[in-house]
């Protein structure tokens, strides 16, 4: 499937899983299939179950599914099971496992039901409805993806999957209509031809908005019409082809900027950050430094190796913009460091190119124990191939208490 920018951006969880992958038991690369079994349970544990994920019918497949199978190769045995968005190849990425597992429980996938999926990916997505329903279609608009999928889920006999490459925008007519449809990357706002092929009464699942500002939607179609309910903001990559055609609002990579960098605009109706996704143990605070009125964020974990973060993309041109300004304010109590060196409080930006390929890695904090608000700020220069970037804060895998505020980023002149 055409990955949640946490089938690319929290991709930029591996920082944060990479640095706590002892907690999912990857000390050692696995050898066997029992070897990888035992990680998948420990994935479902960790970053499914300890995520808030309860269906029992969505965690019975998410334990059976061969997740390493739908991964390169080259990095099967490292990648495969992280609390992560993994790679696939041609700016694409697997969902991360919570991702994954979210959307499945929210569509509400039923024995009777046939799902279409928009954007087919490695075909994880697909092989996860598959036991759930009775037919799968699955569309993915990269010819190369679609032949790898469509080999992988014929090998691994999941019959009731059908695939074809083509633009997701116009559905698959010939097999309408459809009970359910998951929409794994983002358009602006919902394709008419998915709206026509879907039946009375049935929902779509899809991220929509800006190309870095989007929320995951719950569509229900009622008397022809599409009622909405947004389920959580987050960040998928765009869907190409016909939707990215028509796109009217589009970032200026001029102009790098963060959203609500500064917490006042507080958090939504669900208790999300505004402006920021892929919130794990979260809470908004009031009374940062010296002036008892502002809003902070803040980080609580008391288990070794558990995900405690936030993270926002944004557009920037490395050959426009050559240095950046990153700064933000910190403050943390009793701070212990979690299984490996980097699970520390910490406010870090990456940058990626076209291919979404990760160019470098910048931090500002790696503080443990007790230490009051303090402000830390650095120029950086961007790579010149970078075209996006993303900041995450957060405790990592370390245990205690870290507040940020004021996180911000500026475009410096030479």
């Amino acid at each position: 499937m055409q990955m949640s920018y946490l089938k690319f951006w929290i991709c930029c969880l591996l920082f944060a899983a990479v640095t706590s992958q002892t907690s999912l038991g990857l000390a050692a690369m696995p050898q066997n299939e029992a070897e990888f079994e035992k990680l998948r349970n420990e994935m479902v544990e960790v970053a499914v179950i300890g995520a808030g994920i309860s269906d029992e019918r969505v965690l019975k497949t998410m334990r059976a599914t061969p997740r390493h199978e739908f991964v390169p190769k080259k990095i099967r045995k490292t990648q495969s099971y992280l609390d992560a968005g993994v790679p696939i190849g041609k700016s694409q990425t697997i969902s991360s496992p919570f991702i994954v597992a979210y959307m499945t429980q929210e569509l509400d996938p039923q024995p009777t039901d046939k799902v279409l999926e928009i954007g087919t990916g490695s075909g994880y997505q697909a092989a996860i409805l598959s036991p759930l329903v009775k037919e799968v279609y699955s569309i993915e608009i990269v010819e190369k993806l679609g032949k790898s999928a469509a080999k992988v889920l014929k090998k691994l006999k999941y019959d009731n999957v059908f695939t074809k490459i083509g633009d997701g925008y116009k559905g698959w007519a010939e097999h309408a209509p459809f009970d359910k449809i998951i929409v794994t990357c983002s358009p602006e706002a919902i394709p008419q031809p998915l709206v026509d092929q879907l039946v009375e009464g049935g929902i779509i699942i899809v991220p929509m908005g800006e190309r870095h500002q989007q929320t995951l939607f719950l569509m229900k179609k009622t008397n022809g019409e599409m009622k909405r309910f947004a389920l959580r903001p987050t960040l998928f990559v765009p869907m190409t082809g016909t939707a990215e055609d028509n796109r009217k609002i589009l970032p200026d990579p001029t102009k790098p900027r963060l959203i609500n960098s500064d917490f006042e605009q507080g958090l939504d109706e669900k208790g999300f950050a505004q402006g920021w996704y892929y919130q794990r143990q979260l809470t908004l605070e009031q009374g940062s430094g010296e002036d008892a009125s502002n809003n902070f964020v803040q980080f609580k974990n008391d288990v070794p190796g558990q995900l405690a973060q936030v993270m926002q993309a944004f557009a920037c041109d490395g050959r426009k913009v050559p240095l950046i300004k990153f700064s933000a304010s910190f403050a943390c109590e009793n701070v212990v460091v979690g299984p490996r060196p980097k699970d520390l409080p910490t406010a870090v930006i990456s940058f990626y190119d076209e291919e979404r390929q990760e160019l470098g890695m910048f931090s500002l904090g790696a503080h443990k124990g007790t230490k009051d608000w303090f402000t830390q700020s650095r120029v950086i220069r961007i790579p010149r191939s970078a075209r996006e970037g993303i900041v995450r804060i957060g405790l990592w895998g370390a245990t205690g208490t870290a507040q940020f505020d004021n996180v911000e980023i500026e475009a410096v002149k030479k």
